[in-house]
């Protein structure tokens, strides 16, 4: 097959997954999640990085023996991370996966045209 009908054909199969309402959807939905949760974890480190340099007496303090806030806020950071991307997992695999499939689906059928 002539590489420019298959150029062609895919350009129009890209076409009309963008001009579908699912794939609105899914953007809507994708930006609804990510931008929360990113501003959130931006919001939490430049704290954590706020408190170590101007609040040190404060993250100085012992919580249990030798380990004191600064460790643990440092170690909340990794436990957040994984939190959300867990989170954004089931997320995905709930909403976003399903809509995906679709598209994926009439890109496939579109292609074939």
């Amino acid at each position: 097959m002539d590489e420019d009908v298959v150029r062609e054909r895919d350009a129009r199969a890209y076409e009309a997954v963008h001009d579908a309402a699912d794939f609105k959807e899914l953007k809507r939905r994708y930006k609804n999640f990510v931008v929360p949760w990113t501003i959130t974890f931006m919001v939490w480190y430049l704290a954590y990085v706020a408190c170590n340099n101007w609040a040190r007496g404060f993250m100085n303090t012992e919580v249990i023996g030798n380990i004191n806030v600064a460790l643990v806020f440092g170690l909340l950071q990794f436990v957040s991370t994984f939190v959300i991307a867990a989170l954004y997992g089931r997320f995905a695999n709930r909403k976003l996966d399903p809509l995906a499939a679709g598209l994926n689906a009439k890109f496939k059928r579109e292609r074939r045209r």
